[in-house]
């Protein structure tokens, strides 16, 4: 069975094209004469001929000769310039599910001083939030952000699932749902604006589809947050400590609720930054989830924060 992984890239003078990681290389699939110019593109198609993605990626290798590139060439900042990796794909729609692992219940109730997130832990109905679109979403190398009126934001690693059109999952990618914890600390009802923002989500490196990735629930996550080359925060999770399945996930979230393909479900964090490792301008985050890759981006500081 055909395992694929999937990244978009930055050409200069060309534009965004599609490629397939193969070992330390990435090839370039886009085909702009059929319609396939985005990884939403190769998603949508597949569908449409009944096909799974990586089906549909290998018929597309074998239709004309390729150009490769290193990927170290193209895992870089963003130069318009120069090649670079960009969002793995356009979601739509991003959505998120919150306290799925018990740490993250813990953390958050004795934060508000409530018992709702244990609540929300442990009842039939998960929680589940609009996380945003393609405009607050950031690819590797990019720029996550903190918000000018929050002095304790913080990265949430995670296992995130590129949904079908049929309400699927058709792959695999590494999210950071950056969060405002002071902003939702000070009230639940602030949770929108604790999630959505300029910056708040960074995806990629890659997409990897299921055939990668056999078992989900057994999958290490390690976070990073270095200051100035000093390594400030360190800490690994194991999808093994989901309370929840994908599947409940995907059944409350599509619940009279049509999700477009293409969207992506982040699934939950088992890392808890502490406060003293707040985000600050010119931090870098990395998430590694084999074999996805290293998710990388530094921290930009929106405006000057409100006193």
């Amino acid at each position: 069975m055909a395992r694929v992984k999937l990244v978009q890239f930055w050409r200069p003078n060309i534009g965004y094209r599609v490629g397939l990681v193969r070992n330390e290389n990435v090839i370039d699939i886009t085909m702009p004469d059929m319609g396939l110019k985005t990884t939403n593109d190769f998603i949508e198609n597949a569908a449409a001929g009944g096909l799974t993605l990586a089906q549909f990626v290998e018929q597309v290798l074998n239709a004309q000769p390729r150009a490769v590139y290193a990927w170290s060439e193209l895992d870089m900042p963003r130069d318009l310039y120069a090649p670079h990796l960009a969002l793995p794909l356009l979601p739509p729609e991003v959505w998120a599910a919150g306290v799925t692992y018990q740490r993250s219940a813990e953390f958050r109730d004795n934060e508000t001083g409530e018992s709702i997130y244990d609540r929300a832990h442990n009842e039939a109905r998960p929680e589940v939030f609009f996380k945003g679109s393609v405009t607050r979403c950031v690819g590797p190398n990019q720029p996550i952000g903190v918000r000018r009126d929050s002095r304790f934001t913080a990265p949430e690693p995670e296992l995130a699932l590129v949904i079908g059109h049929r309400g699927e999952v058709i792959g695999y990618t590494i999210a950071n749902d950056v969060s405002a914890w002071d902003i939702e600390r000070d009230n639940p009802l602030y949770l929108p604006q604790s999630k959505i923002f300029r910056g708040a989500c960074a995806l990629g490196p890659s997409i990897v589809t299921p055939d990668e990735l056999p078992n989900p629930y057994a999958v290490d996550i390690h976070c990073r947050i270095t200051r100035d080359t000093k390594i400030i925060f360190e800490e690994s999770s194991n999808t093994a400590r989901l309370k929840r399945t994908f599947e409940e996930l995907l059944e409350y979230l599509l619940r009279d609720n049509p999700v477009p393909g293409a969207s992506v479900l982040c699934t939950g964090t088992g890392i808890i930054v502490p406060e003293q490792a707040a985000l600050r301008e010119g931090d870098i985050v990395e998430i590694e989830i084999p074999p996805i890759g290293v998710l990388r981006n530094p921290v930009k500081q929106w405006g000057e924060r409100a006193s």
